[in-house]
């Protein structure tokens, strides 16, 4: 891509995530709903929306109610509004049931959350399965509160109605899958919600724009947990026949580092490719193992469903100080950081349109030189230019595929498609798979 291009897709990319932070989004309502409309739009009304009634049950699971929220807020007895969720929509305890009461500070204080070891941050809480409300503030805003009076409401409403996600198809020359992940579910948090859905988004569009491909690409927006066990239960057969490799995309806006978490036994053509392409884009990446999971490749990776999904992050959920709080903001995230996180993936969809095993059609190293491949005058120093050419010569045998030799001789796998075609255009190379 040239410069231009990626310039815009940069700035694309956070003017989305600012477009979408303000929106508050729960497991289930009318923010998701918004979320995937704002989504749609930007890659062309591509995405197929599913509405799953409540109560379905889905594995050992069901849907939950429809919650959605219009207001909510805390005032003294002089009528300041101490919190108020069109400020911060973290302010709610998401699924909170409707309130309208006057309350003395022992019970108000018995309904607020709080984190402690970050006194000047809002926590994210939630309370799905359980009807309960809460408000949530600050720990420095929690110490303030004086002996009063408090008028609570919370105007939200639970109720019979529907999970709702999002689904792309984008064919290739084959039913083999690539399938990405991300969810919709959070509030106003910048990295641990919005990076993934942009990201996945942006790498439709480029899919989209492909002129050719090996593999049909499956992306899915969905609220983390139900959604995915959900999405599993309606379609885990077919992805189980077709997925050769997925990645759940979460946390992949700020560029303090990468990270990657393999999946359960980390030995996928998943883990395969993250591993080889962090590898030598950043190789001082953070790797987790399966132990550390914490989004929805548990799903993907539990028993019986067995897909092949890892993930890879920048600062992984749970891992950076903002996590879970108000502090995960439009500050945490960059334009480099959104780009960065798009470039990857960009380079594993890449290596795996590509990753083929090739075999050389001739005995013994083939004459390069009368083929335009080789410098004609030996002389120290010569041998360095076509070494990458040479090494992949050497371990083109039928065996091994080109991340297995990419890793062996440590060139990158966009390097080595420049030699394999040149190999080819020789005649000296035959792809056997």
């Amino acid at each position: 891509m040239g410069y231009d291009l990626d310039s815009k897709i940069k700035e694309d990319m956070y003017e989305l995530c600012k477009d979408l932070f303000p929106i508050c989004r729960s497991i289930t309502g009318n923010g998701v709903r918004e979320t995937l409309s704002i989504l749609n739009q930007v890659i062309d009304e591509n995405i197929k929306i599913y509405e799953i009634s409540s109560g379905t049950q889905v594995f050992d699971w069901r849907v939950p109610k429809e919650w959605n929220i219009k207001e909510a807020y805390i005032e003294n007895s002089r009528g300041q509004r101490i919190i108020d969720f069109q400020n911060n929509n973290l302010h709610v305890v998401g699924y909170s049931t409707p309130v309208d009461k006057i309350v003395d500070l022992q019970e108000l204080k018995s309904i607020v959350y709080t984190q402690p070891d970050q006194p000047d941050a809002i926590p994210y809480i939630t309370s799905y399965y359980k009807e309960r409300y809460g408000f949530c503030m600050s720990q420095n805003q929690f110490n303030s509160l004086l002996e009063d009076n408090y008028h609570i409401v919370i105007d939200s409403e639970l109720k019979n109605g529907s999970l709702t996600y999002g689904e792309i198809i984008i064919p290739g020359d084959t039913k083999e899958e690539v399938f990405l992940s991300t969810y919709i579910c959070h509030p106003s948090m910048a990295n641990n919600e919005l990076s993934g859905p942009v990201v996945a988004t942006y790498l439709a569009k480029w899919l989209k724009s492909l002129k050719k491909r090996r593999y049909t690409y499956r992306i899915i927006f969905i609220p983390e947990t139900i959604g995915a066990i959900t999405y599993l239960s309606k379609n885990l057969k077919y992805l189980k026949e077709h997925i050769i490799a997925g990645f759940n995309l979460s946390c992949v806006g700020d560029n303090r580092t990468f990270s990657y978490v393999e999946s359960r036994y980390g030995n996928t053509m998943a883990d395969k490719v993250a591993k080889n392409v962090l590898g030598f884009y950043y190789p001082n990446y953070k790797s987790y193992s399966f132990l550390k999971r914490g989004s929805d490749e548990r799903q993907y990776n539990a028993p019986g469903v067995d897909l092949p999904v890892c993930a890879i992050c920048r600062s992984k959920y749970a891992e950076y100080p903002e996590y879970h709080t108000s502090k995960d903001d439009l500050q945490v995230i960059s334009q480099e950081g959104l780009f960065g996180a798009y470039e990857v993936y960009q380079q594993c969809i890449l290596v795996l349109e590509n990753n083929y095993k090739y075999k050389m059609n001739v005995l013994c190293e083939p004459q390069l030189g009368k083929r335009g491949l080789y410098p004609t005058i030996s002389q120290k120093g010569t041998y360095n230019e076509v070494k990458a050419m040479t090494d992949f010569i050497a371990y083109a045998d039928g065996s091994n595929d080109v991340i297995d030799i990419s890793n062996i001789i440590g060139v990158p796998v966009k390097d080595l498609l420049v030699v394999i075609k040149m190999l080819k255009q020789a005649e000296l190379l035959m792809r056997c798979n």
